[in-house]
């Protein structure tokens, strides 16, 4: 085990054939992202850090000239092996910045995928290399300059021991005989991260639907969007993150039992005295607008979710029961036979043989080898 000590800051656009040539001499390396997400409304990406067996590299991407995209020709090397940990918004981060990565291994996406318990970075480097993270500037505003030398010593350390915890769950993926549904997982993150998500109009509503109707389901969507749209407004007026001005369960539980009066509004989960003092008028005039529109039959048309196949959602639910037993067959997680992103996938076209589940992105030689009769069988049957 060879950890790097210390770290090298690049701050100006001379110092980033530092860290090129150093990418160059290694087949593995660890990256980590800071952007102030926790802190404005349009988050910035702040640092990437950038860690090799010898060296660490702080890549300040708030300066002037310091790109990230400097190193995109290694990044797109899928023969060189990119450590993350919980990838999904950094990858976001460097692909607005001009990065796409190849070669990726997430060490979270794997250690779920093996089941383990804890799957937290802290969690890992405490027990394989009985070494302590300190993780107070979880919510730090990285936007600070010049950085405190807690935070950053605190960014340095994301990455400081990640590539030998790297090594470790590979190892630990391939004696479990899993690797492969590991990295065909990671190579899907990697490619679907290609841009950070419309805020406008990607939003899921998450909204409790346990004894509601489909009348007041589709109420409670068209609220949940008005919500969202509402809560980006103010948000973006005050600089901070939506989710700070009104959470996600916030809105699901406003929409699923719309309130009459300020003392409900703000008995519902996650609503903040604060919120209802500054915004609780305007969401209860837009609550009892939309309740009085679908008594008279004109709630409008919202963007709400496509109205899906019976058959799909038969197909999904055969698929899940499939691979929870061959799941048990194996002695491994479910998501290690299908994860839910390809039984999304294949319920929705439908491979009528081996060769058209073959051409089903992500499934790979190993799951149609050891599944694809059986799913092609169970597709046929539903």
């Amino acid at each position: 085990m060879t950890i790097p000590q210390g770290a090298i800051d690049i701050s100006s656009p001379a110092e980033l054939p530092k860290v090129t040539e150093a990418l160059e001499k290694v087949k593995e390396f660890s990256v980590d992202v800071e952007a102030d997400a926790m802190h404005a409304f349009h988050a910035r990406l702040c640092f990437v850090q950038i860690g090799t067996d010898t060296e660490i590299f702080l890549l300040d991407t708030l300066k002037p000239g310091v790109e990230v995209s400097s190193q995109a020709k290694v990044f797109a090397d899928p023969a060189v092996t990119k450590f993350f940990h919980a990838a999904g918004g950094d990858l976001q981060y460097l692909a607005e910045a001009g990065i796409r990565v190849k070669g990726l291994f997430d060490t979270h996406r794997a250690t779920t995928l093996l089941g383990w318990a804890k799957v937290g970075l802290a969690d890992l480097v405490q027990e394989k290399l009985q070494i302590k993270l300190l993780k107070e500037h979880q919510q730090s505003d990285f936007s600070l300059r010049p950085l405190p030398p807690g935070m950053r010593d605190y960014i340095a350390d994301d990455v400081r021991y990640l590539t030998d915890i790297g090594r470790l769950v590979r190892e630990a993926c391939a004696k479990a005989d899993i690797l492969e549904e590991v990295e065909l997982d990671c190579a899907r993150m990697a490619e679907e991260a290609a841009r950070r998500p419309d805020l406008a109009t990607e939003f899921k509503p998450k909204i409790p639907k346990a004894g509601l109707s489909n009348n007041q389901l589709r109420l409670a969507e068209v609220i949940a969007w008005e919500l969202h749209r509402k809560r980006l407004a103010w948000a973006q007026a005050e600089d901070i993150p939506f989710g700070r001005m009104l959470s996600n369960a916030a809105v699901g539980a406003i929409s699923a039992n719309p309130p009459n009066e300020a003392k409900d509004l703000q008995r519902r989960e996650g609503v903040r005295s604060a919120f209802v003092r500054e915004h609780g008028e305007e969401v209860l005039a837009m609550v009892k607008e939309k309740v009085v529109l679908q008594r008279e039959g004109k709630l409008p048309e919202g963007p709400l979710e496509e109205a899906r196949d019976p058959k799909r959602k038969r197909r999904e639910d055969a698929l899940t029961d499939f691979r929870k037993s061959r799941a048990i067959d194996r002695k491994v997680t479910a998501s290690v036979v299908l994860p839910n992103a390809l039984i999304e996938s294949i319920a929705k076209t439908n491979p009528k043989s081996l060769e058209e589940l073959s051409q089903v992105p992500w499934i790979g030689e190993k799951r149609v080898k050891l599944y694809g009769a059986d799913i092609v069988r169970i597709l046929q049957t539903v």
